[in-house]
């Protein structure tokens, strides 16, 4: 879960970078000094630098992203934390269900990139849906009565 959150908290940033008129050397001291801040500092700066901020915009990596966007929000804002109500509460089959549908999503999610452009995202979308399986094999243990 830690890792989805993460995830929100860069697309967010990215979102806060991208409106925010910031000359290029400020801009990238400012990703630089936020970065080192984070867990994933590499993924963290490949992902807010404005040279491949501008690569992407405009291009055909756009609205893909934007889908993926999509995709994930709702999994990491309402979803996630469903799920591990669920799990509190011993509702098994819901929370199982809810971690197979964020597999889906990620793999939804990669499906969104086609031809000439490689997912940015393959990385992390293997980790959520591997993650995902995780969750659902623990599950399974504690419905059988670990």
């Amino acid at each position: 879960m830690r890792a989805s959150v993460s995830s929100l908290s860069i697309l967010l940033l990215h979102i806060l970078l991208l409106s925010a008129p910031l000359p290029l050397i400020q801009c990238g001291d400012l990703v630089d000094q936020i970065c080192k801040k984070t867990p994933f500092y590499d993924l963290c700066v490949l992902s807010l630098q404005p040279t491949s901020v501008k690569q992407a915009s405009g291009t055909s990596l756009e609205r893909p992203l934007a889908d993926c966007a999509e995709l994930y929000i709702p999994v990491v804002k309402y979803n996630l934390p469903q799920a591990m109500d669920a799990l509190i509460r011993g509702r098994y089959g819901f929370a199982n269900y809810v971690f197979s549908d964020a597999s889906k999503q990620a793999a939804a999610c990669e499906k969104n990139f086609s031809g000439e452009d490689k997912s940015p995202l393959t990385d992390r979308n293997n980790l959520i849906s591997n993650l995902s399986d995780v969750a659902v094999a623990i599950i399974k243990i504690l419905q059988k009565g670990f």
